[in-house]
C-alpha cells in the first residue's frame, strides 16, 4: 500500500465506528468478522481489548487471516482495509 492511499485511509478511518473486536474468543472469530465486513467495504476498525492481547500483533495477525492490511495502530484500536 503507497503513502497515499494509507493517508487517504487513515482521514477515512477518522470517522467510522469500531465494528469489530478482539477478545477471549481470540484473533480466529474477530478475523471471520472482519473479512466478511471487508467483503462489503474498504475499511474497518478494529478495538483490541486487553484480553486480546498485544494491539500491534493482533492487528497483524488478524489482517493477515482476513486477507488485508493493517492502515492503522492508535492505542487499542487498529485500522484495516483491503
Amino acid at each position: 500500500m503507497d503513502s497515499s492511499r494509507r493517508h487517504d485511509l487513515k482521514e477515512r478511518a477518522h470517522d467510522v465506528d469500531v465494528t469489530v473486536w478482539v477478545g477471549k474468543k481470540g484473533i480466529e472469530a474477530a478475523a471471520d468478522e472482519a473479512r466478511n465486513q471487508l467483503e462489503d467495504r474498504d475499511l474497518v476498525k478494529v478495538k483490541v481489548l486487553r484480553a486480546g492481547g498485544d494491539p500491534e500483533e493482533a492487528a497483524e495477525d488478524l489482517a493477515e487471516q482476513a486477507d488485508a492490511e493493517v492502515v492503522d495502530v492508535r492505542g487499542r484500536t487498529a485500522v484495516v482495509a483491503r
